[in-house]
């Protein structure tokens, strides 16, 4: 009948021949339901339960009995120390045991179950006994199902508190205390948000932070790049498809709006949205339905959602590329990300602890910074914000620097502008003989200043990936191996 360890039963009588009784009932299932505990007094039972409670599946307990706390009142308490655990009422008929609003305050006082003694002429049982070994058998089974999912729920907790931890907003200015004022205000809400501000300054750690912090942390968070879907693909993606609903479609897809249910959305780059596809999310906002390609009727989804930007919306609804109605959706709480240069007092609070982090996930010394190099680094425009920082750092520890000096600061944050030389726009300057890279690392940079430089010039991502020659999703894994994109 019970597969693993036996139930340990706390039995709560003060009367000796209902505990013969029970014991009888149990007799032919001993080796899996077993009385560890039999106690007479309620007071004693309750301090059982503190000390021992943990090494307990089911309570049993008469109604009424002897000694301290009894009743209603006992199963309160006990449900006080150990909520999870199931508490089996066994009491004497009475003409009040029929009365439904006894049942009632039992099962709100938190019993799992109740059921009448046998009259005292019969000794063999307490109460019919199929129906009250299978009332300790599910007892048990939701016992251990109730401690699965508190052990699941104490993972999701944790693992929420470590992003958190992980992705903290770094920062002692008053712009960035005005931030994360603003997370923790909105977080408590399901209203939608707008974060703005520059390329690199930490817009998806604004979101994640959001949605750690909501009650919806422990359901889904999902974040969408807008920029790296493909038009023709956006829909499809976002709201999902049936089966045969277009060329190619040979099996039915779930969008990530569907995979979001419960949980937050992170639209990044929401203005690179094709416009069919601003239409949809419009109607997600208003009614909280998808409509899925090829299906007849709309699905519903409860979904919070954050989206970010690094234009100016004002500018796209003008140009014909925004749809006015969807940007007053999303703008219901706007927050700002302003660039680091607008923070330089946070430069060195980030850098030491970039730095550290990083040290510590290769496992390296960390080195020592020149007071120095923070006038150089506090100086500088950083036009890459968070994310040219965290490049800067990657390159010094590569290269096995010890200690960063203003000098070594300044080599590698390239300080003075890159002209062209005389003989043609596309010829690359090497610089010193003295001062070679090796050919990994300069492939690596002349890939990371070319993203930057055709990324400066176009308007969206799918224009800079064109001008590439790479198809959108390609130049968006490129871009965040070069550390363009989080």
């Amino acid at each position: 009948m019970l597969v693993g360890r036996p139930v340990r039963i706390l039995l709560i009588e003060d009367e000796a021949f209902d505990v013969r009784r029970v014991h009888r009932t149990l007799q032919p299932f001993a080796e899996q339901l077993q009385v560890r505990h039999v106690i007479s007094n309620g007071d004693a039972a309750i301090e059982l339960v503190r000390a021992e409670g943990n090494e307990l599946d089911v309570v049993i307990m008469d109604m009424q009995i002897a000694g301290g706390v009894m009743g209603e009142a006992l199963i309160r308490e006990i449900k006080r120390w150990q909520p999870s655990l199931p508490i089996i009422v066994i009491t004497k008929m009475t003409v009040n045991i029929a009365d439904a609003d006894f049942a009632n305050r039992l099962l709100k006082s938190g019993a799992y179950w109740y059921c009448t003694k046998y009259p005292t002429d019969i000794e063999e049982a307490i109460y019919q006994p199929t129906d009250f070994i299978l009332s300790i058998v599910n007892a048990a089974e939701q016992r251990r199902l109730r401690r699965e999912q508190d052990r699941t729920e104490g993972k999701l907790v944790r693992n929420a508190e470590e992003v958190l931890a992980r992705t903290r907003l770094i920062g002692v200015s008053p712009a960035i205390q005005k931030v994360r004022a603003q997370v923790r205000q909105v977080a408590s809400t399901d209203a939608s948000v707008l974060i703005s501000g520059a390329s690199g300054t930490g817009k998806e750690l604004v979101a994640s932070q959001i949605h750690y912090q909501s009650a919806r942390r422990l359901e889904n968070y999902v974040p969408i790049n807008c920029g790296s879907i493909p038009d023709h693909l956006v829909e499809s993606e976002l709201f999902g498809h049936e089966k045969g609903s277009f060329t190619g479609a040979d099996r039915a897809k779930m969008g990530l709006f569907e995979a979001g249910h419960r949980g937050t959305i992170f639209l990044d780059e929401v203005a690179e949205l094709p416009l069919p596809a601003q239409v949809k999310l419009l109607r997600v906002l208003q009614d909280g339905e998808i409509e899925k390609i090829g299906r007849t009727h709309r699905t519903k989804v409860d979904v919070r959602i954050v989206a970010a930007t690094n234009k100016i919306l004002q500018s796209e609804i003008t140009a014909g590329r925004f749809r006015e109605d969807l940007f007053y959706r999303l703008n219901v709480v706007p927050i700002h990300l302003p660039s680091l240069k607008d923070r330089r007092e946070d430069v060195p609070v980030l850098w030491e602890h970039f730095v550290r982090q990083m040290t510590f996930d290769m496992g390296h010394e960390s080195p020592t910074t020149e007071d120095g190099a923070y006038q150089v680094l506090t100086s500088y425009a950083w036009p890459g914000n968070v994310r040219e920082m965290k490049n800067v750092i990657q390159r010094l520890l590569l290269m096995g620097e010890s200690v960063i000096t203003a000098d070594v600061v300044s080599e590698y944050l390239t300080l003075a502008p890159i002209n062209p030389p005389p003989d043609g726009p596309h010829t690359i300057a090497f610089g010193s003989a003295d001062e070679l890279l090796p050919l990994r690392e300069m492939e690596r940079l002349f890939r990371l200043r070319y993203f930057q430089f055709v990324r400066s010039h176009s308007a969206s991502d799918a224009e800079a990936a064109k001008k590439l020659g790479l198809a959108p999703p390609n130049y968006h894994r490129m871009s965040k191996d070069l550390g363009l994109k989080d």
